[in-house]
């Protein structure tokens, strides 16, 4: 094995023809327009994240959660920015696996590739039982009462029995029948919604774009609504403590923040199935971010002005504040909304993930049943099933709590990697510049980071100081409990230190550097664990890799 053909990169023409620009054509229907784009954004972004996740958050930072929510909108909205730039490139299925295959190498590609099935894959199952949740509430206001062993995964019943905690939970491992000596204990609408998303995206884009745009269309509709009822219901005492927590109770909401923000890479994937994907796609992504972004930071000072941030740390916010307010018809309108909005984050990332091993196919380093093209429906037939059995069968035997964490740092660590790869894209020529342009097509304005990111780290360092006199002093501490958390701050104040030095000395594009550190600097908020299980989770991908991938790499100088 050589070292070096573990950085072997795929040039831009080849991938081009693949991706159906040239001879080799992928066989996908391009359907999709600008207006299309954005909506799957949206309907990516608004779900979990409004519905779920922002309750976690607000519970852990208070009202100063909206500054994260901020802090995320800007990393994301770099990170928008390259995968963009990217995009506009190389406009092919694949999102950041590709992007990083032609900027980093084969290796990087393979890893990202395995961490996005992280994102979209495991990010639906989390989503899957929060619709359950809110659909068992959305039944109940018809009177039709599941039993509860139907209605709450295994891991969470098991885990209610051994606390003696009474409850959902509890109730279901008390009445559940037996087959033999297991107790029958499943989340059955989540099975159902997950088989029910996989038909709909196996049949085709142009009837998932259909529904898309529709349930977007309801949802925000419906959280418009949510705002202006509950603007009248705001009780201004409940802003203070700004940050009950401190800044580090801010920054523990980090992996429920970032997981609202994580759908919109997935519009890039749905490259070949765009009309205009060069033009298009950039604006689709940039377009779905900012308009998510200003719905959250609204929604996140409404919900924490109703009522005490310490009554929100429940799986179903948004109806929880409307029930203490004693506004019962709000019930039934956001339950129809959180249902609506999480089929509608399901189906886009849903169709995300077979999209990406389709690519992955075509380049060797998966086997070549996941290129397979439907001949009727023209998707990627066998890839959409195999996912479909990826969300589905975890939801048997895990829980949110640990698929919400899991989820949020593959996708920060893909993002790194597609800023980090936009630094080392090779510039392209004047001619290519004024082509790009000419055609509408997306390009990152240069601004040289030489003088400029130097005095950003300079004086961020100075005004936290200011701010915070013990910052420094605590972080350097590593006594106790505190030695893991403050490794990973310690590692990214070296990393801000080197990237000032090669941006003085190499004048880096400051836009992508800025999301490469806002990116790893969101990282420094997950917890222990979160490295413990990615970690295994990259390593199961590099046997996978090592094992089928190196040697079926079409890129494979022996082959």
């Amino acid at each position: 094995m050589s070292f070096s053909n573990l950085f072997r990169r795929k040039s831009t023409t080849t991938i081009l023809k693949q991706g159906g620009d040239g001879e080799e054509h992928s066989g996908l229907h391009k359907v999709l327009t600008v207006r299309d784009l954005t909506f799957f954004g949206i309907a990516a972004i608004i779900g979990g994240g409004t519905f779920s996740a922002i309750g976690n958050a607000c519970f852990s930072g208070g009202p100063g959660v909206v500054i994260l929510y901020v802090i995320c909108a800007i990393a994301c909205g770099f990170t928008a920015m390259c995968y963009a730039e990217f995009a506009s490139r190389v406009p092919v299925s694949g999102s950041a696996y590709t992007y990083a295959y032609v900027s980093f190498g084969e290796i990087f590609a393979w890893i990202i590739g395995w961490a996005l099935i992280m994102e979209y894959s495991i990010g639906n199952i989390y989503i899957a039982f929060s619709w359950s949740g809110y659909f068992t509430n959305l039944l109940e206001t018809f009177s039709i009462h599941l039993p509860e062993w139907l209605t709450i995964n295994y891991q969470s019943a098991h885990s209610a029995f051994l606390e003696n905690k009474a409850g959902e939970g509890f109730s279901a491992w008390q009445n559940a029948p037996m087959i033999g000596s297991l107790k029958v204990i499943f989340d059955m609408p989540a099975v159902v919604i997950n088989l029910l998303i996989t038909y709909l995206v196996y049949r085709g884009t142009k009837e998932s774009k259909n529904i898309s745009n529709i349930m977007v269309m309801i949802k925000l509709v419906i959280i418009v609504l949510v705002i202006i009822v509950g603007a009248f219901y705001i009780d201004i005492d409940n802003w203070t403590p700004f940050m009950p927590n401190g800044f580090k109770g801010v920054m523990g909401g980090v992996s429920a923040v970032f997981f609202a923000y994580i759908g919109f890479d997935a519009v890039s994937t749905l490259a070949e199935e765009s009309k205009n994907p060069q033009r298009d796609l950039p604006r689709g992504m940039i377009y779905s971010l900012v308009i998510c972004t200003v719905v959250y930071i609204i929604l996140a000072l409404i919900i924490t002005g109703m009522v005490s941030y310490t009554l929100l740390g429940v799986s179903d916010p948004l109806a929880e504040i409307f029930a203490l307010k004693g506004v019962k018809w709000m019930l039934f309108i956001v339950s129809i909304a959180a249902v609506v909005a999480m089929t509608s984050v399901m189906l886009v990332f849903q169709m995300g993930q077979p999209r990406i091993w389709m690519t992955m196919s075509r380049d060797g380093l998966m086997p070549k049943k996941f290129a397979n093209i439907h001949p009727k429906y023209k998707t990627p037939g066998f890839a959409t099933i195999v996912t479909g059995l990826v969300v589905g069968v975890p939801i048997f035997f895990t829980d949110e709590n640990f698929v919400l964490d899991f989820t949020s740092i593959g996708t920060l660590f893909a993002f790194v990697l597609v800023c980090g790869g936009v630094l080392m894209l090779s510039p392209q020529s004047e001619a290519e510049i004024a082509e790009r342009q000419t055609k509408g097509k997306f390009k990152i304005p240069y601004i040289n980071s030489k003088f400029i990111f130097p005095v950003i780290v300079v004086g961020s360092a100075a005004l936290i100081y200011y701010l915070f006199p013990t910052f420094f002093t605590e972080t350097f501490d590593f006594s106790g409990d505190k030695m893991a958390t403050n490794i990973t701050m310690v590692i990214f104040f070296i990393l801000c230190i080197v990237m000032a030095v090669i941006s003085f000395l190499k004048n880096l594009s400051l836009i992508p550097l800025l999301g490469l550190i806002s990116c790893c600097y969101l990282l420094t908020g997950m917890a222990v664990s979160n490295w413990k299980w990615f970690g295994v989770w990259l390593l199961i991908g590099l046997v996978f890799y090592f094992c089928y991938g190196y040697k079926n790499s079409k890129l494979n100088a022996k082959k």
